[in-house]
């Protein structure tokens, strides 16, 4: 058993609680009581319960990155460690980031160091179906013991990315609308063989049994709305394709990047279409960054759109995802908003806030205390915690 008590506790709840001498009561790796003051927890408390001091600090939910690619393009390695990709096939929705991660990359270390203690991570943007991205935490021994939610989405690409890589192998798609005919296609078999198998399911006759499909499986589960698309998409245009083709067959998405977000703002709120944006710390280094903006997430953000900001790691390193957030805060972004950015609503755009993102009862025990508040250039992590271990202690 842990408390960390006298602490300034962002609990990032809906209420966006925060309390000025703050106490959680961690047992058995979820957090077990979050109270105002240490006279204020009801629980028993064991004898051999470990006490944290956090008074003169600040307590956060340990981060999320809602998009990057950690684990599957491994820093200081060339080809050999860049596993990001499939790009010899446009359709990859089989692939999945948990048999390509390696968790020991030490990007995994800094991340925790820093905060971030879960990561959404998958395959990259070259195809139109790029494969499935799945949810961990930041330390573990072994991948399985660190999923949160396996997958959690899939990938799916618009725009520049898919073109440019199968351009230069004389291959479909070369154009915007193959892109979106060959997603189009995809799905339509979804659908057809997700109904032979309804029929086969009532009948038992063999004859019925259609023959078993890896790729449209996965898609079953997005035509099922278990999980959503995950969609890569720069341009405006690009945007508002993917959320077309997601109406037709009525599938969840989130927009990532969304780079041309404000330009079509009134579109995304009234489509309810949750977005993830970022990396904002970076060159324009294609025509589809023309419009990026380090302003775009408060523009969304006072729309009522659900809005959280990816590191799209190792495009920006991870470890700097509070800096990316307090940019966006300083470009007009509602402070709160900017930090549930990367707490509360990542996790909730994600599909995974029942476990993590903020500081409840029966959540995951994932606690990171500062010596300043983390939008601070000079701010550092004293002690991160995952569920209910201590990982961390700059002391």
């Amino acid at each position: 058993m842990i408390l960390i008590e006298n602490g300034m506790v962002y609990t990032m709840n809906a209420n966006n609680d925060v309390y000025d001498c703050g106490c959680i009561l961690i047992d058995g790796g979820k957090i077990l009581e979050v109270a105002r003051d240490r006279e204020s927890i009801r629980s028993d408390i064991s004898r051999d319960v470990t006490v944290i001091n956090a008074k003169g600090r600040y307590v956060f939910p340990g981060f999320v990155d809602p998009h990057c690619h950690i684990g599957l393009y491994e820093d200081s390695l060339g080809f050999e460690g860049e596993d990001t990709n499939e790009s010899t096939d446009p359709v990859t929705p089989q692939l999945r980031a948990i048999d390509g991660i390696n968790f020991f990359d030490r990007n995994f270390k800094e991340a925790y160091e820093a905060g971030v203690t879960t990561v959404v991570t998958g395959p990259g943007s070259a195809n139109v179906l790029g494969g499935q991205f799945l949810a961990m935490k930041t330390y573990g021994r072994r991948i399985e013991e660190m999923i949160v939610k396996d997958p959690v989405a899939v990938k799916i690409a618009f725009g520049e990315n898919p073109k440019s890589v199968y351009n230069e192998r004389k291959q479909m798609p070369t154009t915007r609308m193959a892109t979106a005919a060959i997603l189009r296609e995809e799905l339509n078999k979804a659908v057809e063989y997700n109904d032979k198998k309804k029929i086969y399911a009532s009948t038992k006759d063999e004859e019925d049994k259609p023959e078993y499909d890896g790729k449209l499986e996965v898609l079953i589960k997005v035509l099922n709305k278990e999980i959503p698309f995950k969609a890569h998409a720069h341009r405006a245009d690009d945007i508002l394709t993917a959320i077309r083709i997601a109406k037709e067959f009525d599938v969840n998405i989130t927009i990532e990047h969304c780079t041309d977000g404000s330009r079509i703002k009134d579109i995304l709120k009234s489509e309810g279409v949750p977005v993830i944006v970022g990396p904002v710390i970076t060159d324009r280094s294609k025509p589809e960054l023309a419009n990026q903006s380090a302003s775009t997430g408060g523009i969304l953000a006072k729309e009522g759109i659900d809005v959280a900001i990816m590191t799209d790691h190792p495009v920006f390193p991870i470890n700097y995802l509070p800096i990316q957030a307090a940019i966006v805060a300083k470009e007009g972004m509602d402070c709160m908003q900017a930090l549930r950015a990367i707490t509360i609503t990542a996790a909730k755009v994600c599909g995974i806030d029942d476990r993590v993102g903020s500081i409840e009862v029966n959540k995951d025990a994932d606690i990171v205390i500062f010596d300043g508040h983390p939008f601070e250039i000079k701010t550092n992590v004293l002690k991160t915690i995952i569920d209910g271990e201590v990982v961390y202690d700059r002391d």
